[in-house]
């Protein structure tokens, strides 16, 4: 039997997309041998009441720039906002890609680490390990403690989580989740990436006053140039 595509899922609100974002997606596709990574701006986040500060026109716009040049990576508007204005969840969308995709499709869900540490809020958060296995990268110095504490209730650890030896460099741990029903499902962690980036620091810095971006010119360490140039030429987080 011929194996299918190796497809991640990466949601976020991408408010700016960074370049923290582009090396976790970097890092799991040279780990896991991924084909393609979905990289998928959210219209409305449930746990984010307030919502994003970038439009999501422009969140889309700014993610399509910063993934070009990378042949794996792909923009999905399958977070894109419900015309019924209700928020978006992972597990009505994983639902929608499973049924999309062709059936030998491995699907997975790539996460950073503040999203992992959430899962317990997410609707039906203990579903989608088992409808696309989840890969985490963590942020440096992040202490995971107890992961069967962080998993969602009705979810324990098999096993310890134990270091793989991919063909690539990239570090891999591996584990297996156990459901209540018995069945299991492998669990991927990314640790040590050397990667603390917060957008939520991008957009305070671009919005004071001692920060001038002037498009065309200058960057930012943390965004790709044409992010960079797009939040100068479209005003944003100011």
């Amino acid at each position: 039997m011929i194996a299918g595509p190796r497809i991640a899922f990466f949601g976020g609100s991408f408010d700016p997309p960074h370049r923290g974002h582009l090396a976790i997606a970097r890092a799991a596709k040279d780990a896991l041998h991924l084909d393609t990574i979905l990289f998928a701006p959210v219209g409305a986040q449930p746990l984010k009441p307030a919502g994003s500060t970038a439009p999501f026109d422009d969140r889309v716009a700014m993610t399509r720039l910063a993934i070009a040049g990378d042949l794996a990576f792909s923009i999905s508007l399958a977070d894109a906002p419900n015309i019924t204005g209700t928020p978006n969840y992972t597990i009505d969308t994983l639902l929608a890609l499973k049924a999309e995709f062709p059936p030998a499709t491995a699907l997975f869900c790539l996460m950073g680490a503040d999203s992992f540490l959430a899962l317990r809020q997410w609707r039906r958060g203990a579903e989608i390990p088992f409808l696309a296995p989840l890969i985490v990268a963590s942020r440096p110095g992040q202490n995971f403690g107890e992961l069967s504490q962080i998993l969602p209730a009705g979810l324990s650890l098999v096993n310890e989580c134990a270091a793989q030896v991919p063909a690539s460099t990239t570090a891999l741990q591996t584990c297996t989740i156990r459901n209540q029903a018995g069945d299991t499902v492998p669990f991927y962690l990314l640790p040590g990436l050397h990667i603390d980036i917060s957008a939520t620091a991008i957009r305070e810095e671009v919005h004071s006053e001692a920060v001038r971006i002037p498009a065309g010119q200058g960057h930012h360490s943390d965004l790709p140039d044409p992010v960079f140039d797009y939040i100068a030429a479209h005003n944003l987080y100011r």
